[in-house]
């Protein structure tokens, strides 16, 4: 049982009891019960199974074996050698959070305009006017049945609220860096928490980034939630870089209002394991997304991604292209699920995923799905999965290219289809230069 393997270890119920004692009236008593509650929760269903169809494909089995310690019960490291993971254009516009926990010694916020928001989430709290709004998303993710959103609930420690207000654009991205490291010899846990609320025809680009100075051993289980009002536009990149040793499981979920713009890039290259689950909710006409995303994998890794785009009313576009590149032993999983309910007419929704698979033991789980409910639509999906042609090979070859670098141009064109779609100069080039690595090649 999924419970039984939740329960093996004692870590979590000791940390969860210091968190309670350590926070002890500072916090909300709603937020304490809520926290009481998903921990009960947690202790109950534990970590999905391979049983369960959502989690079919991907065996969680090593995060409930191993003995994590949730990061505010094992100390922080120390910060050296973070600047490499610095994007020039967010120098000034910067949250770092160190094993989930907030750095403000690292962080910087001096280019944001005056009204922009950008703080921990106990501050936050602490705010009268975000009570609410933090306490509305907190509640909907308490719904949620999932073990891994239980515990982030209940263990959270530390986090992000972003707030944009109604009208104004920011110019300079808005960057939340997250940097584990294992410290004292014990596998850190840590349980980010973000929460970005873009008000009425206001703009703002969000930049999520997860990266480790190691290959040490450790746990992301992180939630992002995106609220966007009528008439505003988010960019939000996500590039998750972790120690391959690590495992990251992550929830994205967005809320578009009226005529809202929501365009979201993720880029997965790094852990051992990662899940991503994207939920994007259109419950207001006019709302459209982009749902894009890379993953990049070799050796034994393992990446599962299963996107939820929900059209709820009319006049909403969607569109969503995945692609993957699989090398070694390496596993991907793709789910995406396009649902088109009663009502949505006039709905526009493309869905892609491809995958080029390097080596014949790589492997590929995609399933794109459709389910609509209305009868004016205009709606697609495919998949597809296959190695480099022959023929583009030979034609390069024809041109003077070696055999060698010919596959790796093809497969450098293949991802940066989605790596282009990021418009900020230093992280294009960062993961450029993550692709050519992988393919042990330059241009």
């Amino acid at each position: 049982m999924s419970s039984q393997l939740a329960t093996q270890s004692s870590s979590y119920n000791t940390a969860f009891r210091a968190l309670l004692e350590k926070t002890g009236n500072a916090e909300p008593s709603w937020l304490r019960r809520m926290r009481e509650d998903s921990f009960a929760h947690f202790e109950r269903v534990g970590f999905p199974s391979v049983k369960e169809e959502e989690w079919k494909y991907t065996n969680v089995a090593p995060i409930a074996k191993l003995q994590f310690v949730p990061a505010f019960a094992n100390g922080q490291p120390g910060g050296n050698g973070f600047g490499a993971f610095v994007y020039d254009e967010a120098r000034r516009s910067r949250l770092v959070f160190v094993n989930g926990m907030l750095r403000r010694e690292l962080s910087s916020v001096e280019a944001l305009p005056a009204g922009v928001s950008v703080i921990d989430i106990g501050e936050a709290l602490a705010k009268g006017p975000n009570e609410t709004s933090l306490r509305e998303s907190l509640e909907r993710a308490a719904k949620s049945e999932s073990g891994f959103t239980a515990l982030n609930t209940a263990l959270f420690s530390s986090g992000a609220f972003v707030f944009i207000p109604a009208g104004v654009s920011v110019a300079a991205p808005i960057h939340l860096q997250f940097i584990s490291e294992s410290s004292h010899g014990a596998a850190a846990a840590s349980f980010p928490r973000v929460l970005v609320v873009a008000a009425e025809n206001s703009a703002a680009t969000i930049v999520e980034s997860y990266a480790s100075p190691g290959e040490s051993v450790y746990l992301t289980n992180a939630i992002v939630e995106v609220r966007l009002g009528a008439g505003a536009h988010v960019q939000h990149f996500k590039v998750q870089r972790e120690s391959t040793s690590a495992f990251h499981v992550a929830t994205t979920d967005a809320e578009l209002g009226a005529n809202a713009r929501y365009d979201a890039t993720t880029i997965n290259m790094g852990a051992a394991l990662s899940r991503h689950t994207i939920d994007v909710t259109m419950d207001h006409e006019g709302a459209e997304c982009w749902v894009d995303g890379l993953y990049m994998v070799d050796a034994n890794q393992h990446t599962d991604t299963h996107s939820m785009i929900d059209h709820r009313q009319p006049h909403c576009t969607s569109h969503q292209l995945y692609k993957g590149i699989l090398d070694g032993k390496s596993r991907a999983v793709f789910n995406g699920k396009v649902f088109v309910r009663h009502g949505a007419q006039l709905t526009n929704a493309q869905q892609t995923n491809k995958n080029l698979l390097l080596s014949n033991e790589a492997q590929v789980n995609t399933k794109p799905q459709l389910e609509i409910f209305a009868d004016d639509v205009k709606c697609a999906h495919g998949a597809a999965v296959g190695q480099l042609e022959a023929d583009e090979i030979f034609y390069l070859e024809s041109r003077g290219i070696r055999p060698e670098p010919a596959r790796n141009l093809l497969t450098y064109g293949f991802a940066e289809e989605v790596i282009e779609k990021i418009k900020i100069d230093s992280i294009r080039r960062e993961l450029d230069q993550a692709v050519l690595n992988r393919l042990h090649t330059t241009l």
